[in-house]
């Protein structure tokens, strides 16, 4: 909490909120960890208090063993885990328990496939809302069967969730929804936006969608603080040189209210220095509150 003495005077202590698409809790944990390069060791030089966690791909059994480290140092995991085995799963981690939890977002297609959950904890600048979303990749619209079906699942959920937010934006109190949206919204979140005109990610309703969000009153605050870049990227392919070329996709990002927004003054994607040092094809979005 906020402090005085007789000499110094000090107000709220920041709140610092990292996101990231970790592709797998135990490989981002144990797999990638040589080198002082894995989940646990980022945790502890990076220094976030509450963390959004996607593609978590696990029980939560088996999530609670891989962090057991931090577990017992304090952390507090929250997860909504997939009805399918293997796949999608959401977690926050953060340094207070919550006090509420909410799974899902009131979809009877969506709320047990470990794509949103959401938590109530109270930090030094007052009540925070944040919510953890893994969205569908979606395809391409095309002849193929299999291609309609992941595309018309993704129109399915951005059509509900979108109604949720609306509601969700208007809360009087700190709120943010940040994670993997599988939506880059304009084409300075592309390295290669020309070659990706029919991509998954890039369509002009899912871009329309963010754009939709924006109007309604949510703040897309890394872009905000950076107006004029390229990116900032946070997902590259494991293939080729795309890490170390920098052609990259800006899918990962933390939209806040009007209420967090105004205290937003620091945002970083903590990329990786080399590709063998990633532990995940997405790096951790990272965004101090004050």
């Amino acid at each position: 909490m906020g402090c005085r003495t007789a000499a110094v005077a000090c107000g709220p202590v920041p709140l610092t909120i990292s996101t990231v698409n970790v592709n797998g809790i135990r490989a981002a944990v144990k797999h990638r960890s040589e080198a002082n390069r894995g989940l646990l060791p980022w945790l502890d030089t990076s220094g976030p208090d509450v963390v959004l966690l996607q593609e978590v791909r696990a029980s939560e059994e088996l999530a609670r063993d891989a962090l057991a480290p931090v577990l017992d140092t304090g952390w507090h995991l929250t997860m909504s885990e997939s009805s399918v085995k293997g796949h999608a799963g959401v977690g926050v981690l953060t340094r207070s328990a919550p006090s509420a939890v909410r799974v899902g977002f009131g979809s009877a297609e969506f709320d047990d496939l470990g794509r949103y959950l959401e938590v109530d904890v109270d930090t030094d600048l007052g009540p925070l809302t944040a919510g953890s979303l893994y969205l569908p990749k979606g395809a391409a619209l095309s002849d193929a069967e299999k291609d309609i079906a992941k595309h018309d699942e993704k129109v399915r959920f951005m059509r509900e969730f979108g109604a949720y937010l609306d509601r969700l934006v208007r809360r009087r109190r700190h709120v943010v929804v940040g994670g993997d949206w599988n939506i880059a919204p304009a084409e300075a979140d592309i390295k290669n936006w020309k070659g990706n005109l029919k991509s998954p990610g890039f369509l002009p309703h899912e871009r329309a969608w963010v754009a939709d969000l924006l109007a309604a009153g949510w703040r897309d605050v890394t872009r905000e603080l950076f107006p004029d870049d390229a990116g900032p990227y946070s997902w590259w392919s494991w293939r080729g040189k795309a890490f170390d070329n920098d052609s990259g996709w800006r899918i990962d990002y933390q939209l806040t209210n009007k209420m967090l927004a105004g205290r937003a003054t620091k945002a970083e994607v903590e990329r990786a220095a080399a590709y063998d040092l990633r532990w995940s094809d997405h790096a951790p979005v990272t965004v101090r509150y004050e």
